[in-house]
């Protein structure tokens, strides 16, 4: 036999050379998506310190244990299960909120802080005396627009536990359907508008009522998220229309609900009503801006809407004399 290199055929692909290791080069093309056979070590791209004797699925190139995710098929590494998970749309409800478990989160989240703040108010008066909504107080201490929804009567229980329950029952429903983002916006804006609706409604104070001692609606504190809740009762009417859904029975609760305003002393019904329309027209927006390629535009609208209802407040406040309207608690 010749020792003449030229007169050995080439090595098959695939096949040992008769003068030392396989040349990478002449090894089988990887094809992504074939399993590839484990053919000895390779270097994992991530970790060159350490072989890989398993090849990524998807890819073809070497994992070594640590960069390696189990797959529907065998074994892919942890670059392409991050480039899978980027371009893979995030599933969303059919009002465009993003699709959760169904755990009401921010309806628990919600609960749990007007525990906490109540027992705060049993603690110490100054927490209702701070955070309290009062329409002299409005321009002055804005916050309080927004804080009063988390505060009740300390004097009775009964006002936090029927309105823990109704928040529940209708979070449980319409969170899970909007998206958390969505139904905590829903919230917050429909509870400020229930405030805003109570500065409306309060009147047009003098400087009498103020030498009077501060009497009248203008002067009165108002706790609860009651506004907050009606708007979730907007919402829910809205929502289920457009979802061919029956709403009866919620008609009927809304009206029992909205009766007590006028029945029982001590009841804001101005927040009732000022929380269900700022919850309708959140809701109507929220509808109106579900589809994908407008989905975008939805917080757009929800901010149009609390720039709405700042607005009408901003204008009450302008017609109010300026020692009135700048009164401070202190």
């Amino acid at each position: 036999m010749s020792d003449d290199p030229s007169s050995v055929p080439p090595a098959q692909p695939g096949e040992p050379s008769p003068f030392g290791p396989p040349d990478p080069a002449a090894q089988p093309p990887v094809r992504p998506g074939v399993p590839q056979p484990a053919a000895g070590p390779s270097v994992c791209p991530r970790h060159p310190d350490r072989e890989a004797y398993v090849r990524c699925q998807r890819c073809g190139r070497p994992a070594c244990p640590e960069c390696q995710r189990p797959a529907a098929v065998g074994i892919q590494c942890v670059d392409c299960v991050r480039d899978a998970a980027r371009s893979t749309p995030s599933a969303h409800t059919v009002f465009g909120g993003r699709a959760t478990d169904g755990t009401p989160v921010v309806t628990y989240a919600i609960i749990a802080i007007c525990a906490v703040v109540y027992l705060a108010q049993r603690a110490s008066d100054s927490v209702t005396l701070n955070f309290a909504f009062a329409p002299f107080l409005g321009w002055s201490e804005p916050w309080r627009f927004v804080t009063a929804a988390f505060l009740h009567s300390p004097q009775t229980i009964f006002h936090i536990l029927l309105n823990m329950f109704a928040l529940w029952s209708l979070g449980q429903y319409l969170e899970p359907m909007l998206g958390r983002a969505r139904f905590a916006a829903l919230y917050l804006i429909s509870g400020i508008g229930g405030q805003v609706a109570v500065t409306l409604l309060a009147g047009s104070p003098t400087a009498a009522d103020v030498l009077a001692g501060g009497r009248g609606a203008w002067f009165g504190a108002v706790v609860g998220a009651s506004g907050a809740i009606f708007g979730l009762f907007g919402a829910l009417l809205v929502l289920n229309r457009h979802l061919g859904r029956s709403s009866t029975a919620m008609y009927a609760t809304i009206a029992i609900n909205g009766a007590f305003g006028f029945l029982y002393p001590g009841i804001s019904w101005q927040a009732h009503l000022g929380g269900l329309v700022t919850g309708l027209a959140c809701a109507g927006v929220i509808v109106a801006f579900r589809k994908q390629r407008v989905r975008h535009l939805v917080w757009v609208a929800l901010v149009a809407v609390l720039a709405v209802v700042v607005a009408l407040a901003v204008a009450k406040y302008l017609t109010v004399p300026v020692d009135i309207r700048e009164i401070t608690a202190g």
